[in-house]
């Protein structure tokens, strides 16, 4: 059977060595000292010494914090050199967040994306954090919101209801970048980080598995019977993968910027999650019920854009690719278990820890893990079809 396989050794262990390197790390930082937010004036000295380097001549100027955010540090500031001013945006780790990535992965995946799909610019990178106090990376602002500005304070792309007129100008371009994301030619343009999961048909789904399995056993998620079942169901049904293509990982409303007056998509965000892997992941990302919303008739629509089948039949139509329902059944599962492992484990961990500065945040998104264990009840208890 299926669980013999996944309990060998060697294939329990079998994932991308980034994510390796980013569980040993996590588990490493386990013992270190509470991790303390920087404050705006040590920013300032950080990016002025900075750029003494890389643009010397060059002040920076109206550093600010950035709201939201729930696993890096952000920071808006301004670049001055030669009467031009320049606006950019710093992302910096945290000791531990909830979710835990490789700035470099995303910062190359970002570059190879521009032109393709709206993205910012990548413009400097320090993964090693041989400059910033933590792996960081600085990225060129571009104008928009994620959210309606009469949406009231919530996280975004929880529950975000855009509305008619906003629904009809974004969703078909939300469509279409996915399915040019997912058209990217990792083979001709191979990316620096990213291994291909082609050892065997499965490999795909036991790289996801196993990444997030084990996340959720080193930050010692308590014993939950739902989490227990439904990682042994997503260990006994693996799917094989019929096509591989590039993921962004948390494709949804919330983590694209737009343009409030137009609907126009100005930038995809949060490509931490990115990973070659099958595309029912990404579409059972976009489909779970919490990123969406249900309006007055009890109607369904994903990222408050489309519903569920008019969101599967479109895909199909303008990527050219056959859904199939019992492969996306697979991954709607893990889209709710793997928001368990962040929720309940990895956010609650590095709040414990104290090694996140949005420990607050942290500690009240963990009170969404009953959600995520309504939708895995929901899903475990019905077929693909149904």
């Amino acid at each position: 059977m299926q669980t013999d396989l996944i309990e060998r050794p060697v294939v329990r262990n079998d994932m991308e060595a980034v994510h390796r390197h980013i569980i040993d790390r996590r588990s490493a930082n386990r013992t270190l000292p509470p991790y303390r937010a920087a404050l705006t004036e040590e920013i300032v000295e950080i990016l002025s010494s900075f750029f003494a380097k890389e643009r010397p001549g060059a002040a920076v100027s109206g550093v600010r914090r950035v709201g939201g955010g729930a696993s890096k540090e952000q920071f808006f500031f301004t670049l001055s050199e030669g009467g031009a001013e320049e606006k950019f945006l710093l992302r910096m780790d945290p000791r531990s967040a909830i979710t835990e990535t490789d700035r470099e992965r995303e910062f190359v995946l970002i570059g190879a994306m521009r032109g393709r799909v709206p993205v910012p610019e990548p413009v400097w990178i320090d993964n090693d954090a041989k400059h910033f106090p933590q792996s960081a990376a600085i990225l060129r602002v571009v104008s928009g919101v994620t959210k309606p500005s009469d949406a009231g304070v919530k996280v975004s792309g929880l529950g975000t209801w855009l509305g008619p007129d906003l629904r009809e100008k974004i969703k078909d371009q939300f469509l279409d970048h996915l399915v040019e994301i997912h058209r990217y030619d990792y083979r001709a343009n191979p990316l620096p980080g990213f291994e291909i999961p082609e050892a065997d048909a499965k490999q795909a789904a036991r790289w996801a598995y196993n990444y997030w399995r084990e996340l959720w056993e080193v930050d010692e998620g308590e014993p939950r019977p739902i989490m227990s079942l439904a990682t042994q169901w997503l260990a006994d049904n693996m799917p094989d993968t019929a096509e591989l293509v590039m993921l962004h990982g948390d494709y949804r409303t919330g983590n694209y910027l737009f343009d409030e007056a137009s609907g126009e998509i100005t930038a995809l965000l949060d490509w931490e999650l990115a990973r070659i892997g099958d595309y029912h992941e990404d579409l059972g990302w976009v489909l779970m019920e919490i990123f969406g919303s249900f309006d007055g008739e009890g109607v369904f629509r994903a990222s408050d854009l489309f519903e569920r089948e008019e969101f599967i039949t479109e895909y199909e139509r303008r990527s050219g690719r056959t859904v199939n329902r019992e492969t996306l059944h697979y991954y709607d599962v893990m889209s709710s278990w793997k928001c368990n492992v962040i929720v309940a484990a990895n956010g609650l961990a590095a709040a414990r820890s104290q090694h996140n500065h949005q420990d607050v945040l942290l500690t009240f998104l963990g009170a969404a893990a009953p959600m995520f264990a309504n939708d895995l009840v929901r899903l475990l208890s019905k077929g693909a079809g149904e």
